[in-house]
């Protein structure tokens, strides 16, 4: 079954991401205390998978995701998929770019990343996520 690997979030803009052990979503708008949260925006919550991050030898959060997930195929669901992770829904929104601040990390990330690079989500319904916690498609 599919499940919350890790947590982050961005304090600040640029800064690094901190890792958590429970977050709380809020509706509308994203992790609490996270600066890329954003009210009625379709980039509130980055979902990348930790096969795509192992494969790719980087280590959860290097992207700025907010949910490294494990046994979920993140680059294979469609906008408008809706997830149940702890007791918040989220909807797929749409696919994440890669874009050039990936290049920091390792040149020739963005051209390696793309179609892996996560999807992002909108928040439906806050609610906390820990990790471990179970992720499940919703009809």
């Amino acid at each position: 079954m599919a499940s919350v690997h890790k947590l982050f979030r961005a304090p600040k803009k640029r800064l690094p991401m901190e890792e958590l052990q429970e977050a709380q979503m809020l509706t509308d708008f994203g992790l609490k205390g996270c600066s890329h949260g954003q009210p009625g925006g379709n980039r509130q919550v980055l979902l990348v998978d930790r096969e795509s991050l192992e494969a790719m030898q980087l280590q959860p959060g290097m992207l700025r995701e907010n949910i490294t997930t494990d046994g979920l195929n993140v680059n294979g669901l469609a906008a408008g998929q809706r997830l149940r992770i702890g007791e918040a829904r989220l909807e797929v929104a749409m696919v994440c770019t890669p874009c050039s601040q990936v290049e920091r990390i390792r040149p020739g990330l963005r051209k390696e990343l793309w179609g892996r690079r996560g999807m992002l989500c909108r928040v439906l319904e806050g609610g906390i996520i820990r990790a471990g916690d179970p992720i499940e498609k919703l009809p």
